[in-house]
């Protein structure tokens, strides 16, 4: 694993250098006393979460979540909600209803006292068309006939300066003209463009003469067929941010090179008296690159497609139902994000930070039950046949407070396979012939050998119990051994479905420098089995956590399981079983 490449257990939060931004502009008062048309004061800080409803969110965009609407909170700011909804052929309403509830779900709202703060950029269609009509009459937009082709070829490279379109200088009651014909349907997709008059010459490709507005003949799913023009992100995004009184707009990386288009927008349209200075600020900030996980929506859609996952809430996807259904919680994501920080350059992040997080806060709080996931029977040949005897153990041992469960003891027992070894190695202490073990929470017994099939495999493990050597009796002080195991009742055990999961990749990075992400996948990120659980989980209800003593944290699927009969995921196992 490449040395860039940070496990944030072992490093310091990176420092937050837009909360720095943030505390200056507070200082200087730059957005004080701003006031909505109704005449109510505006917070001094209003970010916003902007995703395109055309899919999944996923854990890089819990970080962007978390950055926002955290940051609006410690500032007693707001943070938008807000829908860029502006290609209509890729967005539907399925991701927008699975978005909300994914930011809903992280802990996160965009209610305050000046109203619900939720929107769409198809709210503003009109608006934006209006602006672009202004841009057009000031000179600053114009109507470009060439075709994708030419387009491209005269936009130039990053060597060469790009050349003007024929049309550049097309006189603005013409462009006009056209562009009204455009909203009325007049003519078909990619016929004619508007496009922002900037400087062809420009270094930054995004400055020359970017596409602002383009023909698409397809059903919005708000807008129905009123409108076939349509706002390029560039062009809508800065506008959404002025319309909502954004004041700190961060974005990661990638967005770097068209803040000068964002800048540039803004200051014509304030111009026109479209907005008032102060504008919003953009600033960019490192997106989430995570260990063993690909958060590209084209390859996590060709998961879904090729059936490589059970679909985009399958437990080992990086999408937000994904590690929900897998059993993570909001507080473990938003302690994972504030462990990573936020920086100005682009990192890895391990998984087993994440992973971590999840730990540290499962771990004070998932109530603990006995499992055995590799099933084997222990009959316990001195134990009076229709005996059943209560053993207690602690619902949480950490959380004396929180009481005791408890659990029968009978005849015979399932135990873990690797708990008995018929010829023991070295350093080996717990059931083989002759030697005593604790059954934990329950007596110290002595193996007297094994049942066999007729393959020679071990069937059953055979033992006799020490009646006088219960735990938490006065008799048990009188054994010292070195072995304690895990059991439940063969009678009453619960019967359960445990679905073993691990990381979906083998690669730390299964997608980078244009590898095949498909050859990085793991064999053995699912395994299903047939468990046998303390019989008090029968109680346990959809997404319920737990700690199965010796194995790791489990929920209840949220999804599979039914009163009565739940089905347990692994979310994650006590300790980093990846480490090197």
């Amino acid at each position: 694993m490449s040395n860039d490449i940070k496990n944030g257990a072992d490093n310091a939060p990176a420092s937050n250098f837009l909360r720095s931004i943030i505390e200056e502009d507070l200082a200087t008062g730059k957005y004080a006393k701003r006031t909505d048309p109704n005449g109510h004061l505006l917070p001094q800080v209003i970010t916003r979460f902007p995703p395109e409803p055309n899919g999944y969110l996923h854990i890089g965009h819990a970080k962007s979540i978390c950055l926002n609407f955290g940051l609006a909170r410690e500032y007693n700011g707001r943070c938008t909600m807000r829908f860029d909804d502006t290609n209509p052929t890729k967005e539907e309403q399925e991701y927008v209803d699975a978005i909300i509830d994914a930011v809903e779900w992280l802990g996160f709202d965009w209610k305050d006292e000046g109203g619900d703060h939720l929107y769409f950029a198809s709210d503003y269609f009109d608006q934006m068309y209006m602006m672009a009509e202004y841009l057009i009459s000031a000179g600053h937009a114009y109507v470009d006939s060439q075709s994708a082709e030419d387009m491209a070829k005269n936009r130039g490279n990053f060597s060469e300066p790009g050349k003007n379109s024929p049309f550049r200088d097309r006189p603005a009651a013409e462009s006009l003209d056209l562009f009204r014909r455009m909203r009325l349907g007049e003519f078909k997709d990619g016929e004619h463009i508007l496009r922002a008059k900037i400087d062809m010459a420009s270094p930054n490709m995004n400055m020359r003469d970017p596409a602002i507005y383009r023909i698409r003949h397809a059903h919005h799913h708000r807008t129905g067929d009123k409108w076939c023009v349509y706002p390029m992100y560039d062009y809508a995004h800065p506008i959404e941010d002025a319309i909502e009184y954004v004041t700190h707009s961060f974005c990661t990386l990638e967005f770097q090179d068209h803040r000068p288009l964002y800048d540039w927008l803004l200051e014509r349209l304030a111009e026109g008296g479209f907005f008032k200075h102060p504008l919003p600020k953009q600033t960019e900030f490192a997106r989430l690159n995570l260990t063993y996980a690909i958060t590209s929506k084209r390859k996590l859609l060709q998961l879904v497609e090729e059936k490589i996952v059970d679909g985009w809430d399958d437990p080992r996807m990086p999408t937000i139902v994904g590690i929900r259904r897998r059993g993570y919680t909001p507080e473990s994501i938003q302690l994972f994000c504030d462990r990573v920080g936020v920086a100005k350059a682009d990192s890895w992040i391990d998984m087993s930070t994440l992973e971590g997080a999840l730990r540290d806060d499962l771990d004070a709080k998932a109530p603990r039950a006995v499992a055995v996931l590799r099933p084997l029977k222990l009959i316990i040949d001195n134990f009076p046949e229709n005996l059943v005897d209560e053993c207690t153990a602690p619902v949480h041992p950490h959380h004396p407070e929180r009481g005791h469960r408890t659990f029968p003891i009978t005849k015979e027992l399932w135990i873990e396979e690797e708990d008995f070894m018929e010829t023991p190695t070295k350093g080996y202490f717990r059931l083989f012939p002759g030697n005593k073990v604790r059954l934990r929470y329950g007596y110290v017994v002595e193996c007297t050998g094994c049942d066999k099939d007729a393959n020679g495999k071990v069937i059953a493990v055979r033992c006799n119990y020490f009646a006088d050597s219960k735990s938490g009796t006065e008799g048990s002080n009188n054994y010292k051994v070195k072995g304690n195991i895990h059991w439940v009742s063969a009678t009453h055990a619960l019967e359960a479905e445990v679905r073993l999961y691990d990381r979906l990749f083998t690669d730390p990075t299964p997608d980078a420098g244009g590898k095949d992400f498909k050859t990085a996948l793991n064999p053995n990120s699912k395994e299903i089995i047939t468990a046998y659980l303390e019989h008090g989980m029968k109680a346990a209800l959809p997404d319920d956590k737990f700690q199965f003593e010796r194995h790791g944290y489990f929920v209840a699927d949220r999804v599979d399981s039914k009163p009565g009969k739940p089905v347990f995921n692994r979310v994650t196992t006590l300790k980093d079983s990846w480490t090197k």
